[in-house]
């Protein structure tokens, strides 16, 4: 991603791209579709446009297997009457560890919020610290800890990080389902799974999931204005809760089998979101 131009101006740049090939001219709210929730896309309501994610400014292919390494805009399905809202779907998440830089990590964010959307809705597949919580289960982020060494903000760029995933938004979320849990999000940079040791600390600092993204992104779309709502699925217990040795293809297994459940809830909060 070129240094010579700001991020900023990167992701409107962007975000003009995007309307013109959309031909929506703003949308409303923003998901970023981690590994397992891909399906939700299909249930949100009509595709408008399906866009390459590389054929955007600043963008990369996805280089993780389970995203979809596309944008889309969709068409929420509303109630008569109401007004037409439209959702950026981001299938096509930049992790950290891939080497592109932070810039990269967060560009899809910062173009959403270019692009109109005042509302985010982040997810991901993670490891899981509370052994009550079994693989395939949903789970509200009601706080992060980045232990990634690094950050979005550059310069004297101070921010307020309370209330970062947005106890609205989580309190709608249940009011689809009740009994989804909370927890505080963890993010290492990866690519390799935490040691033993690395849970351990995770769970001494205040942790309770663990997972290679999605902080990053919370901070950006904060410094942008935009409210966020963060959802985990636990896709495996974490290093030294469970004897299992952990692989990417149990992520994978996983997020297909929780897929319809999954999908079908992050439909209906989607469809309660207001601006």
């Amino acid at each position: 991603m070129s240094e010579n131009i700001s991020a900023h101006d990167l992701a409107r740049s962007a975000a003009s791209q995007l309307a013109e090939l959309t031909g929506v001219p703003s949308h409303d709210v923003a998901l970023v579709l981690g590994s397992g929730w891909g399906g939700a896309a299909e249930l949100i309501g009509e595709t408008v446009a399906e866009i390459p994610a590389a054929d955007i400014s600043g963008f990369t292919t996805s280089a993780v297997a389970g995203h979809a390494g596309t944008i889309r805009s969709i068409r929420v399905a509303s109630a008569a009457g109401e007004p037409t809202r439209h959702a950026l779907v981001l299938g096509a998440r930049t992790h950290l560890y891939e080497g592109h830089g932070v810039r990269a990590v967060v560009h899809g964010v910062r173009t959403a919020a270019a692009a109109g959307a005042r509302t985010l809705v982040l997810t991901n597949g993670c490891g899981g610290l509370n052994p009550e919580w079994a693989p395939g289960t949903p789970v509200l982020i009601n706080d992060h800890i980045n232990l990634t060494a690094t950050s979005p903000l550059e310069g004297a760029t101070f921010v307020d990080l309370t209330d970062l995933y947005a106890t609205r938004l989580r309190a709608l979320a249940r009011e689809v389902d009740p009994s989804l849990a909370e927890g505080v999000y963890v993010q290492f940079r990866g690519p390799h799974y935490e040691t033993p040791a690395e849970i351990q600390f995770a769970r001494r600092i205040g942790g309770d999931l663990v997972g290679m993204s999605t902080a990053l992104e919370a901070i950006a779309a904060r410094e942008a204005g935009m409210e966020v709502l963060g959802i985990s699925l636990i896709t495996n217990l974490a290093a030294g809760i469970s004897p299992a040795p952990l692989s990417h293809a149990e992520v994978l297994e996983t997020g297909q089998a929780a897929a319809p459940r999954i999908s079908a809830l992050l439909a209906d909060i989607v469809a309660r979101l207001t601006p």
